[in-house]
C-alpha cells in the first residue's frame, strides 16, 4: 500500500499538512467540507505538492517535519526549489523527501530514519478547556497527533477550540478511542506520566529521559496523562513499558494536564529539527581605543562638575568607574552613542 504526505493552500492564503493512503479520496473530502476543522472553514482548498511513501510512519513524519517550517520554506517545497529549502533550513541539509524517503542527509552521509514524533494519549479527560490547552501546548513544540480515551463530556467538545489558541489541526485529528489498550496498540513505547506509587514496579525515567529514548529507539512512543483531578489509575499504569515523572516539590506535587504535557513536548522537542528564533546580529566589539575614549570623557566630564571628592578617593572610584563600563560587551554603535549623549551633557544646547 502507498502512504502519501500532502500540502493544501486554503482559501485565506494558510497551508495545510496531511497524510492518507487514499489521496483522491482525501482531497476530495477536504473540498466536499466532509472533514471537519481547519479546512472546513477555509474552502476552497487546491493541492499544492504530495510525495509518496511506503508507510504510514514514513508519510506521518514526513507530515510533521514540514508543519514545523516557515512559510518560505513550504513554498520552496512546492516550487522544488532545494537550494532555497537547504538555505531557510537551521543546517545544511538535504531533505530525502527528493527520493521519496524520510532520512536525511548531512554533508553527504545518510542517516537512519527519525523515529516518529509520539503520540499524546489523555485519558479520560474531563474538561474540554483543559483538552484545548493540552493540544496548544503539542503544537508549540511540533507534536499534533492526541489520542482521547472516552473522553467524559464527549468529542468533539465546544470548549476545546478557544483554549487551543488556533491549535486546531490538533483537535482536527485527535482520535477517540474506548479503552487506553486500544489507544496504545500500535505503540511499542509507552511512558504513564504520575507522580504518585500506584504498586506497579516499572523502570521510572523523566522527561529528558523518556524524550532522549523515544528518538533512539524504533517504532511508535506514547506519552500517557490521567484525569484532571486522579490521574492515571493502577490498571492505566500496568500498560505502559515505563513511568514518567518529573521531580517536583513533594510537598505540592500537582501539576495541570497542559502543565504535564509541555514538560514532555519540550523536552522531546529538543532534539527535534523545529525552527528557531532568528538570531539578532548584535554587532561586533568596540575596540579598546574606542572605550578608553569613552571613559576619558566620563572623566573629563566628571572632574568639571565636582564628582571626584574627597581628592584622595579619586582613584578608587575611578577604578569603580572603568570595571562598571568595560564590564559589557559594548559594540561600537554603543560607544558612538553614549559618546554623543555625554557630549549633550557636557555642552548643552541653548534653548
Amino acid at each position: 500500500m502507498t502512504f502519501h504526505a500532502y500540502m493544501l493552500h486554503c482559501s485565506d492564503g494558510s497551508y495545510y499538512l496531511g497524510h492518507t493512503d487514499n489521496l483522491e479520496q482525501r482531497i476530495a473530502q477536504h473540498q466536499s467540507g466532509e472533514i471537519a476543522g481547519y479546512t472546513q472553514k477555509r474552502r476552497p482548498v487546491s493541492l499544492v505538492w504530495q510525495q509518496d511513501f511506503g508507510t504510514r510512519d514514513e508519510a506521518l513524519a514526513a507530515e510533521q517535519q514540514i508543519k514545523g517550517w516557515s512559510r518560505k520554506k513550504k513554498e520552496a517545497l512546492i516550487a522544488g526549489d532545494w537550494g532555497m529549502i537547504s538555505q531557510l533550513a537551521r543546517k545544511s541539509f538535504d531533505t530525502g523527501l527528493r527520493q521519496a524517503q524520510p532520512h536525511l542527509r548531512t554533508n553527504g552521509a545518510m542517516n537512519e530514519p527519525a523515529s516518529p514524533p509520539p503520540v499524546i494519549v489523555l485519558v479520560r479527560p474531563q474538561l474540554g478547556e483543559n483538552i484545548g490547552k493540552a493540544a496548544r501546548a503539542m503544537l508549540n513544540f511540533g507534536l499534533v497527533e492526541m489520542r482521547l480515551v472516552s473522553p467524559r463530556d464527549g468529542w468533539p467538545n465546544p470548549d476545546a477550540g478557544p483554549s487551543a489558541a488556533g491549535a486546531d489541526v490538533v483537535l482536527d485529528k485527535a482520535e477517540v478511542f474506548e479503552t487506553l489498550a486500544d489507544a496504545v496498540a500500535d505503540c511499542a513505547h509507552v511512558y504513564a506520566t504520575t507522580v504518585r506509587k500506584r504498586g506497579v514496579t516499572k523502570p521510572v525515567v523523566t522527561p529528558e529521559e523518556a524524550a532522549r529514548e523515544i528518538h533512539a529507539a524504533a517504532g511508535r512512543s506514547a506519552y500517557v496523562f490521567g484525569p484532571e483531578r486522579s490521574g492515571l489509575e493502577t490498571e492505566d499504569v500496568a500498560l505502559a513499558r515505563k513511568i514518567l515523572t518529573v521531580p517536583i516539590n513533594p510537598e505540592f506535587g500537582s501539576l495541570n494536564l497542559a502543565q504535564a504535557v509541555i514538560l514532555c513536548a519540550y523536552e522531546w522537542s529538543k532534539q527535534a529539527s523545529l525552527e528557531q528564533p532568528t538570531v539578532v546580529d548584535l554587532g561586533e566589539p568596540a575596540p579598546q581605543a574606542e572605550l578608553e575614549g569613552m571613559i576619558g570623557q566620563f572623566e573629563t566630564l566628571l572632574e568639571g562638575a565636582g564628582y571626584f571628592f574627597p581628592p584622595d578617593r579619586a582613584p578608587a572610584t575611578k577604578r569603580t568607574l572603568r570595571n562598571l563600563l568595560t564590564k559589557p560587551g559594548w559594540n561600537h554603535l554603543e560607544v558612538r552613542t553614549l559618546r554623543g549623549v555625554l557630549s549633550a551633557l557636557g555642552n548643552p544646547r541653548a534653548r
